[in-house]
This record gives structure tokens, C-alpha cells and sequence, in this order.
């Protein structure tokens, strides 16, 4: 009986509430459309945004990391299976990091871009600069930084024309530049699937999709100087020594047939003798540039095999629709919050007041 009771008490409380509410009908819908208006005015004002993405299936190096794992358990063994498999430091999960570092962004700001037109060319960092719209409310957020920037003492020295960013101590312009950057290229990665998704976010739909491919590009090109970097320096060695091992060849080659040119005819032992060690020298160095040369075409084949290999998957192409600002979320967001603010008017601010003149009105009965 006593829970009926309960249950009872509550469904006349709410039932009181609603009544409350309803008595007020016209204040909700006053409330509501006044945030119904102001939705429509922060929606109308946020400028529009255009994402590009594009999904990458990275190179699968799970055999090479089977084959040296296979290797150094027979290098324990003794056995030397001619494996040279090391483990990669740039995985994909670090893709994220390095699209998100300092010199990747600063590499960016050069890019030359172009309006969905084609009719004017801009730099990444001229449309960040002079082309991105803020919301009307930014100048008055942002009025008071102005303010105490103008009476600051310590003013920056601005770079002269032909400065180049410097990683190390970056400019308040550059700085600027790197975050929006940032907060405008984002990259995901499948722990399953190991796809990487690279996605850029741009008022200018045109400026999106070629900042995004630019991006990749930009990525693919870091990821494979880094596999390669220690072939290639192999392949410039032995290119080197290929060289010095050919110019060797030549000489001695050239030097032997001089000898036989002048020396024809003649039976003493002592030019029998030199012209034996000359055609060995010349022998020896035509060994020497052979095994070079053949040490030249796998140290070749050496970096075509370290470079990377990507499948693109999804490629960047022109976004045609905005996604942002979502103007039906905004406006749905700020009806429900003045429905919310005029519910707890009525329910809590009404009753407070009523009850503090009602409490008002008995204090000066009693004064009187």
C-alpha cells in the first residue's frame, strides 16, 4: 500500500509539473522560437566546410618480418640464409604523427593551389592567410587578444622576403599556420585492416581535394626515403666504386695497348715481361669493374625492392556537399536548450520569485 502511495505522490508531482508547463504554453513557444531564431543565425553564420578523403592499403611487410625472424634463428644456428631484414620504425599507426609534425606542415604551406575555377593560383599559405572566413562572433571573441597585443611591448621582428621557416623557431605567423593545418588534416588508421584514411577539411572544395592528394603524396614520399634511405646510400657507394673500378679498367686497358702498339716485334724477355704484367693489371682491373658492376645492379634491384608499394583505395576527388556546418543539428540543439532554459524558468525561477514576494508582502503586514 505504501508503494502504491508512493507511485501515487509521484504521478500527481508530475502530472502538477506538466500542468505548470502547460499553463505557460505560450512562454515555451516564445522561448522555443527565440531559439529556433538564434540556431538559425549561428548556422547561417559558421562558414561552410568541405571534406576530402582518401584511404590508402599500405605495403603488407608481415613476410619480410617472418623471413628475418627466420633468419637471425639460423644466424643462432650458424647457418647464414642471406637475409637482411630489419624492423620498420614508420608503421601506419605512426602516420598520424608525422602528417601532424612540424616540418610536414611547414613542407605544405608552399603547395600552389587553385579556385574551383581555375581562373586564380594561390599558395596553401596565402588561402589560409586571406581566403579563410571566420564566424562573425571571432571579432569580438578575439578583440581582447587584439587589445593587449597592441599595448604589448614585445613586438615580433616580420621576416624579411626571402626568410625560410625554420622548424626549430617558428614565427607567430608560421606557428598559426601549422595549427590550422593541423586542425584541418586528420589521418585514421584500421588496426585491422592497417588502411590509412587521410582526410583534409576546407572552406573551398577544390582547395580540399588537391591539399588532400598533395598530403598523400607528401606522405607516401617520407614513408619511402625513409625504407630506402640506407639503399640508396649503398647504391651511391657502389656506384662510386663502379666508377673508380671502370676509369681503373680504361687505363690499364689503354696502357696495354699502347705498350703493344710500340713494342711490336721485339723478343727481349724484358718486354715480354712487361707486357705479360700489363695485360694482368689490365685482367685484374677488368675483374674488379666486373664484380662492381654486378654489386651495382643489386644494390638497384636492393632499393626497388625496399620501396613501398600503397593501393589507393579511395582517391581524392571534389566534395560536392558541405559537411559543416550541420544547420538542422544546430537548429534542433537550440530549440531543445530553450525548451530546457524556459521549462526550469517556470518550474524553479517562478515559484522562487512568487515565493519571495509572497514571504515580502507577510514582513510588512507584520511592519504595519
Amino acid at each position: 500500500m505504501e508503494i502504491e502511495e508512493k507511485d501515487d505522490v509521484k504521478e500527481i508531482d508530475l502530472l502538477a509539473l506538466a500542468k505548470k508547463i502547460w499553463e505557460r504554453r505560450k512562454m515555451v513557444v516564445i522561448w522555443c522560437a527565440v531559439g529556433a531564431v538564434l540556431g538559425l543565425v549561428i548556422g547561417f553564420s559558421i562558414p561552410k566546410e568541405y571534406q576530402t578523403e582518401v584511404k590508402l592499403a599500405p605495403e603488407d611487410n608481415s613476410g619480410k618480418s617472418m623471413s628475418s625472424s627466420l633468419g637471425a634463428l639460423a644466424a643462432m644456428a650458424g647457418v647464414n640464409v642471406g637475409t637482411s631484414g630489419g624492423s620498420d620504425a614508420v608503421y601506419p599507426k605512426l602516420y598520424p604523427e608525422i602528417m601532424q609534425s612540424v616540418p610536414f606542415c611547414l613542407s605544405l604551406l608552399d603547395v600552389p593551389l587553385t579556385d574551383i575555377d581555375g581562373k586564380r593560383k594561390f599558395t596553401v599559405a596565402e588561402y589560409l592567410e586571406n581566403d579563410t572566413r571566420s564566424p562573425w562572433w571571432s571579432v569580438i571573441t578575439g578583440l581582447p587578444g587584439k587589445i593587449l597585443g597592441a599595448f604589448s611591448s614585445a613586438k615580433e621582428d616580420e621576416p624579411g622576403a626571402g626568410h625560410q621557416p625554420d622548424p626549430f623557431k617558428l614565427t607567430k605567423k608560421e606557428k598559426s599556420l601549422v595549427d590550422a593545418l593541423n586542425g584541418a588534416i586528420q589521418a585514421n588508421v584500421d588496426t585491422k585492416t592497417s588502411v590509412v584514411t587521410v582526410s583534409v577539411t576546407m572552406q573551398d572544395p577544390m582547395v580540399s581535394a588537391i591539399l588532400a592528394d598533395t598530403v598523400v603524396s607528401r606522405l607516401q614520399e617520407y614513408v619511402t626515403d625513409y625504407r630506402t634511405n640506407k639503399a640508396r646510400k649503398d647504391l651511391e657507394y657502389i656506384e662510386k666504386l663502379n666508377q673508380e673500378a671502370k676509369d681503373s679498367y680504361y687505363a690499364a686497358q689503354q696502357k696495354y695497348a699502347n705498350y703493344l702498339d710500340t713494342h711490336q716485334g721485339m723478343v727481349m724477355y724484358s718486354a715480354q715481361t712487361m707486357r705479360d704484367r700489363l695485360e694482368n693489371e689490365a685482367t685484374l682491373a677488368f675483374n674488379l669493374f666486373n664484380q662492381t658492376s654486378q654489386q651495382l645492379q643489386m644494390a638497384k634491384a636492393k632499393v626497388q625492392e625496399q620501396t613501398p608499394v600503397y593501393a589507393t583505395i579511395t582517391p581524392a576527388t571534389v566534395p560536392i556537399r558541405p559537411v559543416a556546418p550541420r544547420k538542422m543539428m544546430i537548429l534542433v540543439g537550440f530549440i531543445m536548450l530553450a525548451f530546457m532554459a524556459c521549462v526550469g524558468w517556470i518550474l524553479v525561477v517562478l515559484p522562487y520569485k512568487e515565493a519571495s514576494k509572497g514571504k515580502k508582502g507577510v514582513e510588512d503586514k507584520s511592519a504595519e
